[in-house]
């Protein structure tokens, strides 16, 4: 990807080899995807609370304190059988490849290149996120000050 190329510095990947290669962009990809939902969910749950969940926590707390242990237990369910079942990566296509499930024409190498490179964004957001919400223990919007 411009303007650096092929860049491998840890060597995770070697030249030639296209197996691996997909591999670690197929994860990569996913990890972008997840990064993407959580940097929005750590938004998303300082604003809403679900019927019943009035009293959970916003943030990490919220794994804690029932009913929100329940509630992420189905998040790790629903999520798993996603990826073990129904998002299965095709070695015949290029890694995440999908295809364009909701129709809006927008699977190209432009739109490509910018879930790239969101996701990757993401995930150091979704980190930060993680390691504020730890060192002062407020949620992603708290520590805004929102």
């Amino acid at each position: 990807m411009a303007p650096l190329g092929y860049f491998d510095p840890a060597g995770f990947s070697k030249v030639g080899d296209k197996a691996g290669f997909n591999n670690l962009r197929a994860s990569e990809i996913k990890h972008g995807r997840v990064a993407m939902l959580a940097a929005l969910g750590a938004v998303f749950q300082h604003y809403v609370k679900f019927p019943g969940f009035g009293d959970v926590p916003s943030g990490l707390g919220a794994v804690e304190k029932l009913p929100g242990t329940f509630g992420f237990a189905v998040l790790f369910l629903v999520s798993g059988y996603l990826e073990l079942v129904i998002w299965t990566q095709d070695e015949k296509k290029e890694p995440g490849n999908f295809g364009d499930p909701a129709g809006f024409n927008m699977y190209n190498p432009d739109m490509r290149a910018k879930e790239i490179n969101n996701g990757r964004m993401a995930m150091f957001s979704a980190i930060g996120i993680l390691a504020a919400e730890q060192l002062t223990g407020k949620d992603g919007m708290t520590q805004l000050g929102f």
